[in-house]
């Protein structure tokens, strides 16, 4: 990834931390994003101290943003297309999400309107303005990932209104998708360990190869509008 700009929201923890620490150790510019401020801070203070300052790492830029928040977006987009200097932005991974309540413990009936707001508008509008305000600074051969899961598709008790945002997310994936002449995809790696999923699951440091391989070895006409799970990587890389 030498020379690669990858934008990434929701980079404080979980899979977007584990995305930004491998995209920097692979030689990428990561500009990364998250509505703590310390807590980005303190990620970008541990990539810069495990890289070294070395030629064979990229380097981190963070900025709080919050995706709900489409004006904080576009300065963000406009921070990593400096950062891409003539070249603009070469990776989005559209990957800030909530989950209000406990996984698998959120039905539907349930739920407050709040909620069901709240994760519309992080998990599927911020997804949205994400890919939209980085349009205009994405390099001709750019790429662009949305994380998903397969509560977007398969129906499970409990996973409530998180799991419609997840569709919806994925519903824009797929326009943008036929809208856009870069390739946008979904990319789903299963179950995560993170704050946001719980304990099981796979680590997101492991995950994170899943990532470098969409981002850089799949066909462009593989990944438009399409949904690359663990079965395809797998198959790809064994």
């Amino acid at each position: 990834m030498d020379g690669t700009t990858a934008l990434v929201t929701g980079v404080s923890r979980g899979i977007g931390a584990a995305l930004a620490r491998r995209f920097v150790a692979e030689g990428a510019h990561v500009v990364g994003c998250a509505r703590d401020a310390d807590a980005l801070e303190t990620l970008a203070e541990e990539i810069r101290a495990d890289s070294g300052g070395t030629d064979d790492a990229g380097g981190i830029t963070v900025q709080r943003a919050d995706v709900r928040d489409e004006y904080d977006v576009e300065r963000l987009a406009e921070t990593a297309a400096r950062a891409g200097g003539n070249d603009g932005i070469d990776l989005v991974v559209a990957n800030a999400g909530i989950y209000h309540g406990s996984a698998g413990e959120t039905p539907l009936n349930e739920e407050s309107y709040a909620a069901v707001d709240e994760h519309l508008r992080t998990n599927a509008r911020g997804v949205f303005a994400t890919i939209r305000e980085s349009l205009p600074h994405l390099a001709a051969n750019a790429r662009v990932l949305v994380p998903s899961g397969a509560v977007a598709r398969e129906a499970q008790s409990g996973m409530g209104s998180y799991a419609v945002s997840k569709a919806a997310a994925e519903a824009l994936a797929r326009g943008f998708a036929a809208e856009t002449d870069q390739p946008v995809g979904v990319v789903d790696p299963g179950q995560v360990a993170t704050d946001l999923a719980g304990d099981g699951g796979r680590d997101p440091e492991e995950i994170a190869e899943m990532f470098v391989w969409a981002a850089n070895d799949v066909e462009p006409d593989d990944l438009d509008g399409e949904i690359l799970d663990l079965r395809a990587w797998r198959q790809a890389t064994r």
